[in-house]
């Protein structure tokens, strides 16, 4: 198969190194439209959700998941907006990320959608690493998936997440095309840093001094095309099975 990391490295250019799976990371909207997640890969990416910080472990976060063919899927991807629904039906798995907002009776809790932010944000690393990917969506009608699912009114949706495998070239429209090959940019590190204090003194710290025991070893950073060529081999069988799974609750 032809995938657009076959002869475009999708990997972000950072001013410093990082760990493999963040620079290697990116959001495809196309994903191969008969390819299955199995349910015991499905399930360490919802435990890597559920392990994410949350302030004083009040655990906001709440998350409906569909799987490609069942009822779910259909009532969520009725909601999307715009360019969303010309693609997101592909994906293998639809997340809607709930934010439940109270800390009692009284009170909301004001770290409920930046808590339920970090576990979506765990879910899409550990998503990478299992060798998937992920798309965060914000184009939907927040109430009528309030409505199709029955959202208690301390509930709110922030976002959604497609899941899936990345799809053949073959498969992609024109218009897909061109927004999977488009550069990948983010803004300068020092346009995001609204106070960084030892840049007013003139003068960087020095670098911290690693224990005399310690012997840095060379890190081996694998290509995008090493590394999902071991995590497709045991994602794809699936693609050509045909057929969806039914809407099965999930732990």
């Amino acid at each position: 198969m032809n995938f657009i990391t076959n002869t475009l490295s999708r990997a972000a250019h950072t001013a410093s190194p990082l760990l493999p799976v963040l620079a290697g990371r990116w959001s495809p909207r196309g994903f191969y439209p008969t390819a299955l997640v199995d349910e015991a890969t499905l399930t360490t990416v919802l435990e890597a959700a559920r392990w994410a910080p949350s302030a004083s472990n009040m655990q906001p976060a709440r998350f409906i998941v569909a799987r490609r063919g069942s009822d779910s899927f259909a009532k969520i991807h009725e909601t999307l907006m715009g360019f969303n629904k010309a693609w997101a039906d592909a994906a293998s798995v639809l997340i809607v990320n709930v934010a439940t907002l109270p800390i009692d009776v009284t009170r909301e809790n004001p770290w409920a959608r930046y808590d339920l932010g970090q576990a979506v944000a765990h879910l899409t690393i550990q998503a990478w690493h299992e060798g998937l990917h992920t798309h965060q969506l914000g184009g939907f009608d927040g109430t009528a998936l309030a409505l199709a699912f029955g959202l208690a009114e301390d509930q709110t949706t922030v976002s959604i997440t497609a899941l899936g495998v990345l799809g053949d070239v073959s498969l992609l429209s024109p218009e897909l095309l061109e927004r999977e090959s488009a550069p990948r940019t983010r803004k300068p590190l020092i346009e995001l840093l609204l106070v960084n204090d030892w840049s007013t003194t003139g003068q960087q710290p020095a670098a911290r001094a690693r224990p005399d025991t310690v012997t840095p070893q060379p890190r081996q950073v694998k290509t995008e095309l090493d590394y999902f060529s071991r995590q497709r081999a045991r994602l794809l069988p699936a693609v050509n099975t045909g057929g969806d799974h039914d809407d099965r609750t999930h732990p």
